[in-house]
């Protein structure tokens, strides 16, 4: 399989015109985001593509491969960013919220390629906590790091730079490309954008952006969650309970009047505006400097042999159910942004529809510098499914959780391309000390309702679907070893709560 992939590999490049990467080690330039979601992108549709958010990512989805189907293990920031690292799940590197650190002994993808020759280097946002290792040359961001004049810690020390944070990460890149790399080696640069994570800022020069323009607004906006489970109906940030308010305290938005006076859905509708406005112009400002990025690559004569990856840490509810932020493993959440440009290998305008996760991703840089993943990392190259060549014991379904049990309820749950699974247990275990919250079940069919409007996991008519992704479940946290054995409180109201219990019968 693997002869046959290289030599699918080399007739692609050979038809294309361009040199494969089958006979040298490419460059890889990896980029992400901070809570980018799918919805705020144009080349993945939806009502806001119309405002053109995006034009020269859409520009690098159509010189390669836009992938609808990539998830997050665990959508919160640091975790995100470990598994992508690590290529291993929460329970497995240890980074389970916000402010757990990365083991600095941990070995990850970085390490991996400096073994195989190549120079890397890591510039913004880190959020780790501790210092990174498997980096020739790191400037990074002190945990979430400023927007303006930020500060960069490297191996010599801290230097404020002036200017908006994207704009100063893009040109240390381009430093770096252009005068501290070692030129006799190929290179890896991981480039992490603290944009668009809250508060949303943005450079002076898009402020008027979007300024008349009256946002779309998701379907499910006011949505009713009274199908939902007593375990998620009554949780989560919303437009009006927390962002609206925010933006009031923080001077980013002035409402025709107090809010207290006002009714909430006013206050939604309002402050959808108002917060959509500010995330759209962090978004454009993101692709203007991904354009600076890419026009470098061209000018330096770097592009032809240079993969270049955009994806975001995670996603992010816009609007949808009511909600901002993630965390949630509803879809808007869930779901991960991802472009690859790889010349010679990739077709341009290819869309792979396979289920990837955030812990494939280091397999997969692995995997083009024509390295093999360490067994210890969960994740698996998909180098093959993205020339059309998906193995045939490719995954069918994914498993999620949620371990931190702030501000949303913890929870697992189980995804494939028909329905998804969600239990939520509300436990803080060993990882929070948060009050548990109500345990309960839902189920979501996204061929027929893919905006997750009705939970249907007490219908009759599902009894067997749920049945079923139950199994599968159970079967798939066995292999990952995410038992809960050790959580024995788990499994007493997951047999309190399952339609397979029979005290529910």
């Amino acid at each position: 399989m693997k002869r046959l992939y290289w030599l699918h590999a080399t007739i692609v490049a050979l038809a294309m015109g361009s040199a494969a990467f089958a006979s040298d080690k490419p460059n890889i330039l990896f980029i992400l985001s901070d809570d980018h979601a799918t919805a705020a992108m144009g080349c993945y549709g939806g009502p806001l593509a119309a405002l053109d958010p995006t034009p020269r990512l859409d520009r690098l989805a159509r010189q390669g491969v836009r992938l609808t189907s990539v998830f997050c293990t665990n959508s919160i920031c640091t975790p995100s960013r470990a598994s992508i690292l690590t290529g291993q799940y929460s329970h497995r590197n240890g980074v389970y919220k916000l402010n757990d650190p990365l083991d600095p002994d941990k070995p990850h993808v970085g390490h991996a390629l400096q073994a195989a020759g190549y120079t890397t280097a890591i510039i913004g946002k880190w959020h780790l906590t501790t210092r990174p290792r498997g980096f020739d040359h790191w400037q990074v961001l002190h945990r979430q790091g400023q927007y303006f004049n930020p500060l960069l810690t490297s191996a010599d020390g801290k230097q404020r730079h002036k200017g908006f944070s994207a704009d100063v990460m893009t040109n240390q890149a381009i430093d770096w490309l252009d005068q501290k790399r070692d030129k006799r080696k190929p290179f890896c640069l991981m480039l992490h954008y603290k944009t668009v994570h809250s508060p949303f800022d943005f450079p002076k020069r898009n402020a008027k952006l979007y300024g008349d323009v009256q946002i779309p607004e998701p379907p499910s906006l006011y949505e009713d969650l009274s199908h939902r489970s007593p375990g998620s109906r009554d949780y989560g940030n919303t437009v009006a309970n927390t962002m609206a308010p925010n933006m009031v305290r923080r001077k980013h938005w002035q409402p025709p009047k107090p809010l207290k006076q006002m009714t909430e859905h006013d206050v939604t509708r309002l402050g959808y505006q108002a917060f959509m406005k500010r995330y759209l112009r962090g978004v454009k400002t993101l692709d203007e400097n991904i354009g600076r990025l890419l026009d470098h690559l061209d000018q330096a004569g770097l592009a032809d042999n240079t993969i270049v990856i955009y994806t975001s840490d995670q996603g992010y509810l816009l609007g949808e159910h009511g909600y901002i932020d993630k965390r949630w493993i509803f879809e808007p959440s869930l779901r991960m942004p991802m472009l690859i440009r790889a010349p010679g290998l990739i077709q341009p305008g290819t869309v792979c529809d396979d289920i990837v996760l955030n812990i494939d991703f280091a397999p997969l840089l692995l995997d083009c510098a024509g390295v093999q993943a360490p067994p210890r990392m969960q994740g698996r190259s998909f180098r093959e499914n993205l020339i059309g060549q998906t193995p045939d014991d490719w995954r069918k379904g994914m498993y999620y959780r949620y371990w931190m049990h702030e501000k949303r309820p913890a929870h697992y749950g189980y995804r494939t391309g028909r329905y998804k699974l969600i239990f939520f247990y509300g436990l803080g275990l060993d990882i929070t000390d948060t009050p548990p919250t109500t345990p309960g079940w839902e189920l979501y069919d996204l061929q027929k309702d893919p905006r997750e409007l009705h939970n249907v996991y007490d219908d009759p008519a599902y009894a067997d679907v749920v049945t079923r992704l139950t199994r599968e479940m159970d079967a798939l946290k066995q292999t990952l070893g995410d038992t809960d054995d050790r959580y024995p409180q788990v499994m007493t109201r997951r047999a309190e709560t399952s339609s397979h219990s029979p005290s529910r019968h």
